[in-house]
Formats: structure tokens, sequence, C-alpha cells
């Protein structure tokens, strides 16, 4: 597996960074993970990224890709500035394009070119947090893309600082 360097905002260098935990549950598969992805080092756990992978497939064809590790500490940055430990439900995670596809022939207003094929997007929801919170937190850090869907989740991905 090749692992992208992080790349983190120059306010948040590396070694300022939270613990690597995370607790998923897919709310496609059923599936839970609790997860320690980085070593306190600062050296990444391949086992648990082969995880993270794993639980953040393509529900809808079961390819499995390598998320962008970006993307993760994203969702790690956030969850911490949330308390932590949350329960993070993912709505989508890692796309084949075949569902992709199938998503905007349904007129389902996902990109053509989306981040969530490249695995560097997650679509999320915290149970018991509200997803204006949720949004906000994530914009605060103005780390990457975020994207807010009122009624069901809020999009984190590891590309430039943008919303809608």
């Amino acid at each position: 597996m090749l692992l992208s360097k992080p790349v983190f905002p120059k306010d948040l260098p590396a070694r300022k960074l939270p613990s690597g935990t995370l607790s998923l549950y897919n709310t496609h598969t059923d599936e839970r993970l609790e997860v320690t992805y980085r070593k306190a080092s600062g050296e990444y756990d391949q086992e648990a990224l082969t995880a993270l992978n794993w639980v953040l497939r393509c529900h809808y064809t079961g390819q499995v890709a390598d998320m962008d590790v970006n993307v993760i500490e994203f969702l790690n940055m956030v969850d911490k500035q949330l308390g932590g430990n949350n329960d993070i439900h993912v709505i989508s995670g890692f796309r084949s394009h075949e569902y992709n596809q199938l998503l905007v022939e349904k007129g389902r207003h996902v990109a053509r070119n989306s981040l969530h094929v490249q695995g560097k997007a997650i679509d999320i929801s915290i149970p018991k947090v509200d997803l204006v919170l949720l949004k906000n937190t994530a914009l605060n850090l103005r780390y990457g893309g975020v994207g807010y869907y009122p009624r069901d989740f809020v999009h984190l991905d590891s590309g430039r600082f943008r919303t809608w």
C-alpha cells in the first residue's frame, strides 16, 4: 500500500496532531471499526489502514480502495474537536466508478469526478451532534472540502479548502 504523506495546514504540524484513533459505523454494511491508525510516533499502522479501507469500501460493488490519509486525518481532527471517541456514522466513503455513475444517472447531485472515486472523501454524521455543529467544526479547521447536506450528512474531503 502506498501512502501519501499528509499535507497539514501550516498551523498544524504533524507533531501536534491528536491521537490517531477513530470509531466508525458504516450505515450500509452495519459494520463497526474502532481503530488506532497512527502510532504516537507518527507512523501509520498498515493493518489499521487496511481495516479502514475495508470499512470505507464501496458498499454497492464491494470494491476496496486505498483511502487518502489526508481525509482520514481531517475526519480525525473533526472528531477530536468534537470531544473525540464519537461514534462516526459513515454514509459514503470510497465509491466505485460504477456506483458513482449510477448516482449521477439517478440525479443524486453527485459530481461526475467525485473525490469519493479517488478515495479522498467521506460523508458522515455523528449521532447526538447537530449537523450544523459538525459542519462548522470542519469549516473552522480550514483543511479540505466541506459540504453540508442538512437532512443527512456532512461531506469531508482532502481537496482544496472550499464549502458548499
